[in-house]
């Protein structure tokens, strides 16, 4: 039974980018005349990646032709992390272009690798305004994890730099135990990466947005910044939103029991009716994931929980960060008040 609806998910999901686009415009149609984050905005509110299309780079994924040449980075683990700039081209965003409803996308122009650490990633990129920091989930390509980075930028318009942190993904359906063991494999890379940020001097919040298995990496990285900077580190942390997080609500639970105040700054994107979440939890015997359980039950740990059940009218349900514009507002909200 879990085979047949695995080869089932595996032909829904090959058609993801297809029914993308129908999802953007369906979006569109439901929200009516609803201003804000999901629309096409004036200049004012345009993003900082629309402005300035470079994304920063860290990724524990292993070069492929240097990291210079498509597909830059593979599958596979490699022995130190590489930190880089992303060229990126942007979508024509007029009224009448196929961006505006939802079939044109961004594209990587090239990549540039960067000699030195993530410290000289950000000095060169210039300091003083917030991060957003991406992390995928599983699934995923480098270049469809940094086009995601860059949809979800664009699509709140935020204003400061904006990076993904990529991790070694098989890219295929039927590796989820490879993907969530690199995941795990990845956290302390991504905590260097966290403690980079956090120490630097004049470095304003870092804000973090991690998607389904990105996010159980996500939480144990930012566990262990706790444990070692502890109630110090708070003020540097902006938003944590975890975004159909595809973690057992056990695991979750004594997790954010172990980091103090930062608890108190994730927000957590759920959908009882998260297919993709429901086989995950099947395959993992039977345990509730944290992004579709009960709004109640996540609540009661001490996060803030939004339920996007009813967002969700999509065959998956399981991209609403990317692909519903009012799932988008409470991910700009969330941001926006951590920076208040």
């Amino acid at each position: 039974m879990i085979v047949r609806r695995l080869l089932q998910h595996q032909d829904i999901v090959s058609r993801r980018a297809a029914l993308g686009g129908l999802v953007s415009l369906g979006s569109m149609v439901a929200l009516g005349g609803c201003t804000g984050l999901g629309a096409t905005g004036a200049r004012y509110d345009a993003s900082a990646l629309s402005i300035d299309p470079t994304l920063l780079v860290t990724t524990t994924r292993k070069p492929v032709n240097g990291g210079r040449a498509k597909p830059w980075f593979g599958p596979e683990r490699a022995s130190t992390m590489t930190v880089a700039r992303a060229k990126l081209v942007p979508p024509d965003d007029g009224r009448f272009s196929l961006a505006a409803v939802g079939f044109a996308d961004w594209r990587i122009d090239r990549v540039e690798p960067v000699s030195g650490e993530v410290s000289d990633l950000l000095a060169q990129a210039g300091g003083g305004s917030d991060l957003l920091i991406y992390v995928h989930g599983f699934n995923q390509t480098f270049e469809t994890a940094a086009l995601d980075a860059a949809k979800l930028s664009d699509g709140i318009r935020f204003r400061g730099r904006t990076m993904v942190f990529s991790w070694p993904s098989k890219a295929e359906f039927f590796d989820y135990v490879y993907d969530r063991d690199s995941a795990m494999w990845s956290r302390d890379a991504f905590e260097r990466v966290l403690s980079s940020i956090v120490s630097a001097p004049g470095a304003s919040r870092v804000h973090i947005v991690a998607h389904s298995m990105g996010t159980m990496l996500a939480l144990e990285s930012l566990r262990q910044l706790y444990a070692h900077y502890g109630d110090t580190v708070t003020g540097r942390i902006g938003a944590v939103v975890f975004a159909a997080p595809d973690i057992d609500v056990d695991v979750f639970s004594s997790t954010i029991s172990r980091i103090g105040p930062l608890a108190g700054k994730i927000t957590v994107i759920t959908a009882t009716n998260d297919r993709a979440l429901a086989l995950s939890g099947e395959i993992a015997g039977g345990m509730t994931r944290v992004g579709a359980a009960e709004k109640a039950t996540i609540e009661q740990l001490g996060v803030r929980v939004v339920d996007a059940s009813e967002a969700g009218w999509g065959i998956i349900n399981h991209d609403l960060f990317l692909s519903n514009a009012e799932v988008r507002r409470v991910i700009r909200r969330s941001i926006d008040t951590a920076a208040a």
